[in-house]
């Protein structure tokens, strides 16, 4: 039950295409930009007009299944987009396009179908069929066959932890994936769909910018240098982890669970008890993908309740300082919320942390993330030194206990009473300092 050797070989596009290929439920959607999609017709067009015998398009990773049909594992980017040049080239009957796809996939598909499309008017037509011979028979690409998906994960994780790095939330999902193995087929393909149709960027924002920090700031560590290489720290805890610890953390995961009836479409929901705390370990495998849903839901609700009570102009976001100070103010109130629930984020609470936050940008020039991270520990020198907002919020067993903090009066930058004049007037007026 391994690596199957006699299916390892340097193979053909046209004798790849032939392959029973299926994308399985966990495969993320369909994604090439118009930019990758160029860039993979571009180069192959070259090497057509350079007379290269063999043009290498990468290695592909397929998982066999006693039914005769190969999962693609890792490959399907390069091999949908194969499939929809080949279609532009007047090969319709490409048998990967005729799969489910998300709706997200379909756009980008029928968005570079149209980009190919063009790309192929240009070329002149006594090439075309040339160019299509080319693209079937002397295009390869390295298949690596397994016929376990366990074994298809690792060489996955393997081969991607080399060369160009793959983004932190893939090599997370390939290992949660294989932390499900016992988990009903229903329900698995329930819940990696939902999480797969979030867009690819907004997860990684997800985890760089709230996520990681503040499961670090709350701790007085740095919350900075989120990559591959920090994924540790979202693995959570083994199912087959059974020391004291572990088993207490499975147990009550276990318990919430049963208590909330309502599933992943409703995490946050009065009717149910919160299922997740970032001050707490995760649970590897299924739980890990509801996390992630979850702290995406309730930091969108986030966002909604911040324009809701602020002006516009209180909330600056063209300069990266902007940017990096509106993201530790959705941090604070994602924090306070995660330990206190969204019914106790009052216009106070969110008045407060605003303050604390936005009383960093009137007091510096240039903010930057590493400004943030030092601010955010409690350590920076200039303004609310001492106050380590988030490990007091963890420290803190009532909501009403934030009202005990008391803010220093910030000593204003001389470019940044006018420049940042909303900000200003309303964190003075409200704290009642004098301007």
């Amino acid at each position: 039950m391994a690596l199957l050797k006699d299916e390892l070989e340097i193979s053909k596009i046209i004798d790849i295409l032939k392959i029973n290929l299926t994308l399985p439920s966990y495969q993320r959607p369909y994604s090439w930009s118009i930019n990758s999609c160029n860039t993979l017709f571009f180069d192959i067009y070259e090497a057509f007009n350079s007379g290269i015998d063999e043009y290498r398009i990468g290695t592909i990773i397929l998982h066999k299944e006693n039914s005769g049909k190969y999962n693609i594992v890792d490959g399907q980017q390069r091999l949908t987009t194969l499939s929809i040049l080949l279609y532009s080239l007047g090969n319709i009957n490409q048998k990967l396009l005729k799969e489910k796809y998300s709706k997200l996939s379909n756009n980008a598909i029928i968005l570079n179908y149209r980009i190919l499309s063009k790309r192929i008017k240009e070329i002149d037509e006594r090439k075309i069929k040339k160019f299509k011979e080319y693209l079937l028979k002397k295009c390869t690409i390295v298949k690596i066959v397994t016929n376990t998906e366990q074994e298809a994960f690792q060489f996955f994780d393997s081969q991607n932890s080399r060369g160009k790095e793959l983004a932190p939330h893939d090599l997370l999902k390939s290992y949660h994936l294989r932390e499900m193995k016992n988990e009903n087929e229903e329900e698995k393909i329930k819940i990696i769909n939902c999480w797969e149709n979030i867009k690819q960027e907004y997860l990684y924002d997800l985890f760089k910018n709230y996520l990681y920090p503040l499961i670090n700031w709350y701790k007085r560590k740095d919350g900075l240098g989120y990559s591959s290489s920090k994924i540790n720290y979202f693995k959570g805890i083994k199912g087959a982890n059974n020391y004291n610890y572990s088993i207490y953390h499975k147990a009550s995961n276990l318990y919430i669970e049963q208590i909330n009836s309502n599933g992943v479409n409703e995490l946050i929901s009065s009717n149910c008890i919160n299922q997740f705390q970032l001050t707490q370990p995760l649970i590897a495998g299924r739980r890990f993908f509801n996390y992630s849903l979850h702290y995406g839901k309730l930091l969108e609700k986030i966002q909604e309740q911040i324009n809701h009570l602020h002006e516009k102009s209180t909330i600056p976001s063209k300069r990266s300082g902007d940017i990096y100070i509106k993201q530790l103010y959705e941090c604070s109130l994602l924090f306070y919320a995660d330990r206190f629930g969204l019914e106790n984020l009052s216009s106070y609470v969110m008045h407060l942390l605003y303050s604390w936050c936005y009383s960093l940008r009137l007091t510096m020039n240039a903010v930057y993330q590493q400004t943030i991270n030092k601010y955010a520990k409690g350590q920076h020198d200039r303004v609310n030194l001492g106050i380590d907002m988030f490990t007091k919020i963890n420290e803190m067993s009532d909501p009403e206990e934030l009202k005990m903090i008391l803010l220093t009066k910030p000593d204003i930058h001389k470019n940044n009473k006018s420049k940042y004049k909303a900000i200003y007037e309303f964190i003075f007026d409200w704290n009642g300092w004098k301007k």
